[in-house]
């Protein structure tokens, strides 16, 4: 199932899967956010990008998947951080990049 960018309106992005939007991007920075129904959308995404805003995304580092390919398309680490909370947290289900805001 090929996963094609759809529309862009200023920064915003979507990707469509069978006539479908399954994710979107406000941008892709670090004060952005993009979520998606899988890994493979969320690539999409990522690959449709001409450049990345500010220092760059952040990419969860439990999507290993997702990890691992934007290493093997030439991305890299800039800064490993973690994300804490206080109180209960529910992982977001799909797949997604998180705003530094969040």
């Amino acid at each position: 199932m090929p996963c094609t960018e759809g529309h862009k309106q200023g920064t915003a992005r979507v990707v469509e899967r069978e006539g479908r939007v399954t994710g979107y991007a406000t941008d892709l920075a670090f004060f952005a956010h993009a979520v998606a129904e899988t890994t493979p959308d969320l690539q999409a995404l990522i690959a449709s990008a001409p450049a990345f805003g500010g220092p760059g995304i952040l990419v969860p580092a439990r999507n290993s998947l997702l990890l691992r390919w934007c290493l093997a398309s030439g991305l890299s680490v800039v800064q490993l951080m973690s994300l804490m909370t206080m109180g209960l947290y529910n992982e977001p289900d799909g797949a997604y990049l998180p705003s530094i805001l969040y």
